[in-house]
């Protein structure tokens, strides 16, 4: 199968991605905003960080330019109306919270808003910056995880695969399915 595979130019390829909702505002006299974000994941542990990438022309992106924080909100499949609605109308024009129905929380060690209506928020403030050309990329330290108690299982773990994952595929959204395994278990006895 490897020897028939054709090449393409490089593009963004790579999938499934979160499809994640970053609530910015809220200080400097913005209100408060959101965006989609596809280009989102974790790039250390300790201190515990993530990454995501937002083009320059983009609102969002001179709040948290500006602001220093965000919001990630990881959203369950439900919410994929709304997840994609923040990712095509701009917050110059739209207060997304209240077109989308979405509850604004205040942040608790960011002044950022949070997503109510999202099970795991990461509280997050930006380290820095890089210039990558149509994109620049956000590194933040994440400074406080907020769960929904709903997502926490009888054994006190958070479980956010019981109302499914929402992901992102090449213009596509998709509630995960049928677990294949847990870490670790290629090498279990």
């Amino acid at each position: 199968m490897a020897n028939n595979k054709i090449s393409w130019p490089p593009s963004t390829q790579l999938a499934p991605v979160p499809a994640v909702l970053l609530g910015c505002g809220n200080a400097k006299g913005y209100s408060a905003n959101l965006i989609t974000v596809a280009w989102c994941g974790i790039i250390n542990s300790d201190p515990a960080m993530l990454s995501v990438s937002i083009r320059k022309e983009r609102y969002s992106h001179a709040i948290i330019s500006e602001t220093g924080e965000f919001s990630c909100n990881i959203p369950i499949p439900s919410l994929a109306h709304a997840v994609d609605y923040c990712g095509v109308v701009s917050g110059r024009k739209v207060d997304k919270f209240k077109a989308c129905d979405l509850t604004a929380l205040d942040g608790e060690k960011i002044s950022a808003p949070t997503v109510a209506e999202c099970p795991l928020t990461l509280e997050c403030k930006v380290v820095e910056v890089k210039e990558l050309g149509s994109h620049d990329l956000f590194l933040a330290e994440i400074v406080n995880v907020r769960v929904s108690p709903e997502f926490i299982d009888e054994k006190g773990h958070f479980d956010l695969a019981r109302e499914g994952l929402l992901a992102y595929c090449h213009g596509g959204y998709y509630n995960l399915g049928e677990k294949l395994g847990s870490f670790g278990f290629s090498v279990k006895k």
